[in-house]
C-alpha cells in the first residue's frame, strides 16, 4: 500500500460543510468485493468520514462486522433498519462524495434506470454530490452491449465511471473486468471530491500521456537511461481520469501501479515509445509528452554482455540520435485540432537561460504548451513535488509555484482544456 500522501487529499477545503469529507461507499455483490475494505481504509485512515451501505449480496461476500469495524459506523443494506431517521434520503442526501466498489453489471444497470430496490439504490437516487462507481465483473458482461449503454447512459449524466483493469479474474479467466487497484480507485476518487461540483470537463475526449524514461540497450544487461521516475506523466493521467477523459498511458519503465481507469501500454526503448504514441495520437483530442526519451542510442547492440578488457582499456561505443516524438507529433499532426503539450527539463548553460532555452525550444518542437523545469542539482526527478514555468505558443506564460505533482497536472490541464477546440 502506498505511504505517500494521497493527492487531492487535503480534507480541510474538500468538505462544503466544513466538516470531514462525508463518503459513501457503496459495496455490491461481487467476490471484488474485499478489495472494497482497503479502499475504506485509505479514507478512514486519511480522516474521512465513511458510511458503508452494502447491498444484501455484498453481504455474502464480506459481512456487516467487518465493515462495522472499518468504518466505526453501524452498517445495514436495507431501507427498514432505524426508519425513523429515514436513511433512505438522509445517506444520500448529506455525502459530499458516493464510490461504489465494486460495481456490478446489476448494480450499473439499476443506477442508470433509476432503480431503488435497497439502501444503497436509493442513496445514489437522492446524492446530489459527485459518484464514482468502479466496475468489477467478468469481460463477457462487461462488453455486453446492455452494460456499455448503461455505462455511457451514467458517464452522460456526469457520474464517473472508471474502466476496469484487465488481468486475472474470478477462476481461470483472464480478461477486461478486474477491479482497479484499490489505492488507484482512493487516489481517483479524492481528486474527483476535490473538484467537488465542476464539471468533468474532459468527458468525452480521449488523451494521451507519456511517461517515464525509456532505455537503450548496450548489450543484454547494460542500457542507456535518465532519471525520469513517471510520478508526473501518472499524476497527469490520473488527473486526466479524474476529469472524465478517456485515458491511454504510455508508460516506459515505470514501477508505480496502474493508474484506475487508465489504459496503459509499456514500452522499453524510444523506438517502442515513439509507435505507440504515433498510434495512439491517431484519434486523441490532446497529447502530453510528458517522458524523457533517450536522446540517444548505439548504433549497434551487442548479443552478449561487452566483458572488461584484459588491458584495462575501455570499449568505443558509437551512438546515434533517435528520433524528435514531440516534433513529429506537433507538425505532422495526425488528427487536426489536437493539443500537443511538451515537457523540457532545462538546467541553462552559456548560452541562455532555462526561459530563454525553452522557448527556443517550444519554437522548434511546435508544439502548442512547453511545461519548462529548472532541473539543476537533479531536482525534480523521483520528487513528489514539483514547479514549473508553462511556455505557451500563444503567447501564454503562466508559473506553477512549489507544490504536488498532483496539483501541476490539474494546472496543466486547465491550460489543455482553455484551448482544446470543440
Amino acid at each position: 500500500m502506498s505511504t505517500s500522501t494521497p493527492p487531492g487529499s487535503d480534507i480541510e477545503a474538500a468538505s462544503p460543510s466544513g466538516t470531514r469529507p462525508r463518503v459513501v461507499l457503496g459495496v455490491s455483490g461481487g467476490i471484488a468485493a474485499y478489495k472494497a475494505c482497503e479502499v475504506l481504509r485509505r479514507f478512514t485512515e486519511s480522516g474521512y468520514d465513511v458510511t458503508v451501505v452494502p447491498t444484501a449480496a455484498a453481504l455474502q461476500f464480506v459481512g456487516a462486522a467487518t465493515w462495522s469495524a472499518l468504518s466505526g459506523k453501524p452498517v445495514s443494506p436495507d431501507v427498514w433498519t432505524d426508519v425513523h431517521q429515514v436513511p433512505h434520503v438522509r445517506i444520500g442526501q448529506a455525502a459530499d462524495l458516493v464510490v461504489v466498489v465494486p460495481a456490478t453489471a446489476d448494480l450499473l444497470a439499476k443506477a442508470a434506470h433509476g432503480l431503488a430496490d435497497d439502501l444503497l439504490t436509493n442513496t445514489l437516487l437522492t446524492a446530489r454530490c459527485p459518484v464514482v462507481f468502479a466496475p468489477a465483473m467478468h469481460t463477457e458482461m462487461w462488453e455486453h452491449p446492455a452494460t456499455a449503454a448503461n455505462v455511457e447512459t451514467l458517464r452522460s449524466r456526469g457520474l464517473f465511471v472508471i474502466e476496469p483493469a484487465e488481468g486475472r479474474l474470478t477462476g481461470k479467466d483472464t480478461g477486461k473486468g478486474r477491479l482497479p487497484d484499490p489505492d488507484e480507485i482512493f487516489e481517483l476518487s479524492v481528486q474527483v471530491l476535490a473538484r467537488g461540483a465542476s464539471a468533468p470537463d474532459l468527458a468525452g475526449r480521449h488523451v494521451v500521456v507519456s511517461a517515464g524514461g525509456t532505455r537503450e540497450y548496450l548489450d543484454p544487461v547494460r542500457f542507456l537511461g535518465n532519471r525520469s521516475s513517471g510520478l508526473q506523466g501518472y499524476a497527469l493521467a490520473r488527473a486526466a481520469a479524474a476529469r472524465g477523459a478517456s485515458v491511454t498511458l504510455v508508460s516506459a519503465n515505470v514501477a508505480l501501479p496502474d493508474p484506475a481507469g487508465v489504459t496503459v501500454i509499456r514500452v522499453e526503448t524510444t523506438a517502442e515509445l515513439r509507435e505507440a504514441v504515433v498510434a495512439a495520437t491517431a484519434s486523441a483530442d490532446a497529447v502530453v509528452m510528458a517522458a524523457a526519451p533517450a536522446d540517444f542510442r548505439p548504433t549497434a547492440t551487442s548479443e552478449h554482455k561487452i566483458k572488461k578488457a584484459a588491458d584495462g582499456s575501455s570499449p568505443s561505443i558509437a551512438l546515434t540520435q533517435n528520433p524528435d516524438i514531440l516534433a513529429e507529433i506537433s507538425h505532422d499532426r495526425a488528427r487536426p485540432g489536437a493539443l500537443i503539450v511538451g515537457f523540457a527539463a532545462e538546467t541553462g548553460d552559456n548560452t541562455g537561460s532555462v526561459l530563454e532555452l525553452a522557448a527556443a525550444k517550444l519554437a522548434r518542437k511546435g508544439c502548442d504548451l512547453l511545461v519548462v523545469n529548472d532541473v539543476s542539482g537533479g531536482a525534480v526527478f523521483g520528487s513528489l513535488d514539483n514547479e514549473a514555468v508553462i511556455l505557451g505558443a500563444d503567447g501564454g506564460r503562466r508559473a506553477v509555484p512549489h507544490g504536488s505533482k498532483a496539483a501541476l497536472a490539474h494546472v496543466i490541464w486547465d491550460e489543455v482544456v482553455s484551448r482544446l477546440q470543440d
